[in-house]
């Protein structure tokens, strides 16, 4: 017998309009589902002897309870099926309740009655057009989608918050990374009589204000300003004052060009130093996770200013030996650049092939017969396929040979990764 489920969306008002039908699913139910929130709602509308299961985490312990009931109507007849009724808020399909149930118990059977979700509310209330809004949900979420919209440069933006995610933790992030040119709407108890408040501010004004939950927001880009393809090098700060110790722009774009960042999920940026080619694929490609290295102490500091300059949230910069690094709890990569090797490129061959994706690529900028021989036998070691290199020489700096070797899809360490 199939799990059977009515998802009812609802909004924050004491007194909720159901339609006709959905309040005669309400009055024939008996067991219900919901957070504390809906139940003080919806308690009025009740059976008398309905059986409540709140939503709380850990939600496998929810779900060993939907799960418990399924089976003992099972046992009893495989003729009736027994229906829990789900109360959600806004929209259960809008990164609600509802996906949650066909993740965990994709068999089941849903009925759905959905309400505004909280960002339509939110523009409603404003009376302002979202069909062009982007949306993104923090709630319970890290910071990758949301600093993908920044970087792409979102015009109009909704985000879903939680009490980590306040607007007062994301206005202070997009300052902290420059982008200074949005006005936030926060909608605080949308649906609630006496409570709901909505405000228009400036990211300085809510980096310094407080909420209450639940709220919501809405992000307006007053102007979008232009963003260059490739980034000046003197606009990089540099270790120690030295402008030639970077990648230069015009290596730097075709060493992205050989990694094919825009089929890849995870890169890896080895001996990063200014932060100039982990940045440079952060802003190209913002889908993207990026993990760089660098064994500089000074690279900290460095990628801290460089990646903030540019507005590039979400690099992971690790400082160290990265012969000495704990890479096992780290994505692993489908891409990564070698960008410096302190005379061990063998040995930091050998170390990232023991974690690298079939398919995937290495790229190396080689500057000496030396490198160039060590790069080439430490891709064969590893099985990997040499490609054709590229050559290019750029005012009075030495010639650069940009090298690339990808592990085949079929090699020796897939079952690894299976």
């Amino acid at each position: 017998m199939r799990p059977n489920f009515i998802i009812i969306g609802m909004d924050d008002s004491r007194e909720p309009f159901f339609p006709p039908e959905v309040l005669a699913h309400i009055r024939q139910g008996k067991i219900f589902s919901g957070g504390v929130r809906h139940r003080e709602i919806v308690a009025s509308l009740l059976p008398a002897q309905a059986e409540w299961i709140s939503i709380t985490v850990p939600l496998d312990n929810v779900f060993a309870r939907y799960e418990e009931i399924f089976a003992q109507r099972k046992e009893l007849s495989d003729k009736e099926t027994e229906t829990i009724i789900v109360f959600a808020s806004g929209d259960p399909l809008f990164f609600g309740f509802a996906n949650t149930i066909k993740r965990k118990l994709p068999e089941a059977a849903i009925r759905l009655y959905p309400a505004f979700n909280s960002l339509q509310t939110l523009a409603h209330r404003l009376v302002m057009p979202y069909d062009d809004m982007r949306t993104v949900s923090l709630t319970g979420r890290p910071w990758q989608e949301f600093d993908r919209a920044l970087i792409e440069r979102a015009p109009k933006l909704g985000v879903l918050t939680d009490r980590e995610h306040t607007p007062a933790a994301i206005a202070a992030r997009m300052l902290e990374y420059g982008y200074t040119y949005y006005i936030m709407y926060v909608g605080e108890h949308l649906g609630h009589p006496t409570k709901e408040r909505i405000r228009r501010m400036t990211l300085q004004e809510a980096a310094q204000a407080t909420f209450e939950h639940p709220n919501n927001l809405l992000l307006c880009a007053e102007t979008v300003p232009f963003r260059p393809f490739g980034i000046p090098d003197g606009q990089f700060a540099h270790l120690d004052g030295r402008t030639r110790m970077i990648t230069k722009a015009p290596i730097r774009l075709l060493t992205l060009q050989a990694l094919e960042l825009n089929r890849r999920r995870v890169f890896w940026d080895v001996g990063f130093c200014t932060g100039s080619v982990s940045i440079e694929a952060r802003l190209q490609f913002p889908h993207l996770t990026v993990i760089s290295f660098e064994i500089r102490p000074e690279g900290e500091e460095l990628m801290n200013v460089n990646s903030r300059r540019f507005g590039a949230p979400g690099i992971t910069a690790l400082t160290g030996d990265f012969l000495s690094a704990d890479i096992s709890t780290l994505p692993c990569p489908d891409a990564v650049f070698i960008g410096g090797h302190g005379g061990h490129l063998g040995e930091m061959l050998e170390k990232i092939k023991s974690v690298l994706r079939p398919g995937s690529c290495i790229v190396f900028n080689s500057v000496s017969e030396e490198s160039r021989a060590a790069f080439t036998r430490g891709a064969e070691d590893a099985g990997m396929v040499l490609h054709p290199s590229t050559h290019i020489a750029l005012n009075d700096y030495n010639p650069i040979e940009i090298m690339k070797a990808t592990l085949p899809e079929s090699s020796p360490w897939e079952a690894t990764f299976s």
